[in-house]
């Protein structure tokens, strides 16, 4: 089982010092991967479903993982989860292969649909596109970083006559890890990804989605090249070893944890960020 930590580029991890300080102790006490959150806008007054007050800190997850590229040398760097239809999928295909590069094949790149309708609006993308843009993103993206010679023809991109270099690292390119819970999600996870990420789920729900996705995999043809689909799951509290193991009984390869609530241990919410990275990785015999 793989154990990684959610959340470095947001609230009190975003700032430089914090950034930095909180990846190294992650990369030192053992953990497989560092992921970050996104919400490129945040709702004004906050009202449901946006999930933060508009004044919460978000640093930009390309800006966070090229960073990151340049001060870690082992861990591996994870979207957690860039909301792909806000995205120009050409423009993303290059920054997220300088990543792979930069990082030396280190990307994990996990995508979603995105539930917050004033984001799309703001950004002018169609909500009801939402979907059906992220299903072709990833295939545009795909092509630029695997074809000699990109030809795609899509509704939303259309790509030919260029080349976009250097490509990843990663052969064929790195992990696609699509989100969501949703029929289409579990369509998208079997026919185009190589993984699939539920976030705070607990195991119960777990379950469920593994069958969703059981039945997905009867109805859908899964591209070979894809390998066997990685489940990623964010449990919604704190872990320990036990539910460590019943999430792997289920088929769950890889834990990625929340630092949860702010400690009332003494010290700066950075302090207390590091603490909870290393006593989590001793209380998970990572180190």
């Amino acid at each position: 089982m793989d154990i990684g930590f959610f959340g470095i580029n947001m609230g009190a991890l975003s700032s430089r010092d914090a950034i930095t300080r909180v990846a190294l102790a992650v990369e030192a006490s053992g953990y497989e991967s560092l992921w970050t959150g996104e919400h490129v806008v945040l709702v004004d007054p906050q009202v449901a479903p946006s999930p933060r007050p508009p004044e919460s800190p978000f640093v930009d997850t390309i800006a966070t993982l090229a960073y990151l590229a340049g001060v870690t040398e082992r861990v591996k760097l994870g979207s957690g989860i860039i909301l792909l239809a806000q995205r120009n999928p050409v423009v993303l295909a290059k920054e997220l292969a300088g990543i792979d590069v930069l990082s030396a094949g280190r990307l994990l790149f996990g995508v979603g649909v995105g539930y917050v309708k004033k984001e799309f609006d703001v950004i002018g993308v169609p909500y009801a596109e939402r979907g059906a843009r992220v299903t072709e993103h990833i295939e545009a993206i795909r092509t630029l970083w695997t074809e000699k010679k990109p030809v795609f023809q899509g509704k939303f991109t259309q790509i030919s006559d260029v080349q976009s270099h250097p490509h990843p690292v990663q052969n064929p390119h790195p992990p696609i890890i699509i989100g969501g819970m949703s029929e289409r999600a579990c369509h998208r996870a079997i026919t185009q990804c190589n993984g699939w990420y539920g976030f705070s789920l607990g195991l119960e729900r777990t379950a469920e989605m593994l069958e969703n996705l059981k039945v997905a995999a009867s109805k859908y043809e899964r591209p070979t090249a894809l390998g066997e689909l990685e489940i990623t799951v964010t449990p919604p509290g704190p872990v320990d070893l036990d539910m460590v193991k019943r999430y792997e009984d289920l088929g769950v390869s890889r834990v990625v944890i929340l630092r949860g609530a702010p400690s009332k241990k003494e010290g700066s919410a950075v302090d207390n960020a590091v603490r909870y990275v290393k006593e989590a990785a001793e209380n998970l015999h990572l180190a």
